[in-house]
């Protein structure tokens, strides 16, 4: 078996953070007939703080002129983060901004105080047809922020800072936060890291993770084995499976200061994961379907706004 550690998370007093749950994600249909598997909310997990969404989707085959996406619908008071892994993704909105996502490529959206937008597969994929597959993350917004000027931070594949061990057996794509000494580009209003990693087969990594974060994993193909080489007690998931991570190490005792998830792809097969954790806001929430705000009169204003249009439309001119 290959053995990759990341030396920080091997420093001594650092505690191996313990898994909670592992949940299997749920199939569902959004947009305009769109199959995703959704990782939450679910019954199990409505809202895990400061993260209110996280869905994959497909991947999805589809034939020409069949693709799915999403047509013209609101969002106000929170993120969206859009991976795309294959396909292709025409963004337009009621700002007038647009734009293609094509395979690597990151879209950070703050919708902050309002907007419309609409996400549809790019018209030469939908002519072809292929495969599609991305990821999709709702990030909750701070009460400060939640009325700021919609923003995009826009990241083409290329431009991903990507880290490597130093025998290559594990690869992280950096999307937020830092990992393998590579620093993600994007400006987050919430503390956030959002790392996708690739494991050679039998390789294991352990990777740093603030002991105040609240952490998940997505296992995006294969198999993982989570924990510590030398301990017993480990648990694994598998492809479409969300896992959550306790604040207690895998002693049981309160996880304060170092720590980090330590995890192992399979003897025969490699291993690609997403691994999410964020410092939880710890507000009220109140949600209504694409609207995020604090209060239940401040839901009611959102939907007003946009019934009245005041969250504009998108111009068919472009």
């Amino acid at each position: 078996m290959h053995s990759i550690e990341n030396k920080q998370g091997q420093e001594s007093g650092t505690k191996v953070l313990a898994v909670k749950h592992v949940v299997q994600a749920q199939t569902v249909m959004e947009g305009a007939g769109v199959q995703v598997r959704r990782a939450f909310p679910t019954r199990q997990i409505d809202y895990f703080d400061p993260f209110l969404l996280l869905d994959e989707m497909g991947p999805t085959d589809f034939r020409p002129n069949a693709a799915k996406g999403f047509p013209d619908h609101p969002h106000k008071g929170f993120e969206t983060v859009t991976y795309l892994l294959a396909g292709g993704m025409r963004h337009r909105d009621s700002a007038g901004n647009s734009g293609v996502l094509r395979p690597g490529d990151v879209q950070w959206m703050t919708a902050g105080s309002g907007i419309v937008h609409s996400e549809m597969p790019d018209p030469e994929f939908a002519r072809t047809g292929g495969l599609m597959h991305g990821f999709q993350l709702w990030v909750n917004l701070p009460r400060k922020d939640k009325l700021v000027p919609p923003r995009y931070q826009d990241l083409a594949a290329e431009k991903v800072p990507v880290g490597e061990s130093a025998d290559g057996l594990v690869k992280v794509k950096v999307i937020a936060g830092e990992a393998l000494g590579v620093v993600a580009p994007i400006e987050t209003h919430t503390e956030i890291m959002y790392l996708h990693f690739t494991l050679a087969p039998g390789a294991t990594f352990v990777q740093p993770v603030p002991s105040e974060y609240n952490t998940m994993a997505y296992v995006v193909s294969g198999a993982v084995t989570f924990g510590a080489s030398d301990l017993s007690r480990v648990r694994k998931a598998t492809s479409g499976q969300l896992v959550i991570f306790d604040r207690l190490d895998e002693d049981g005792q309160n996880a304060d200061g170092s720590t980090a998830v330590a995890f192992t792809a399979p003897a025969n097969e490699s291993l690609e994961l997403l691994l999410i954790g964020g410092r939880p806001l710890s507000e009220p929430v109140a949600r209504y379907g694409p609207f995020v705000m604090n209060t239940k009169e401040e839901i009611m204003e959102a939907v007003q706004q946009y019934q009245d249009g005041k969250l504009g439309e998108i111009s068919a001119g472009h």
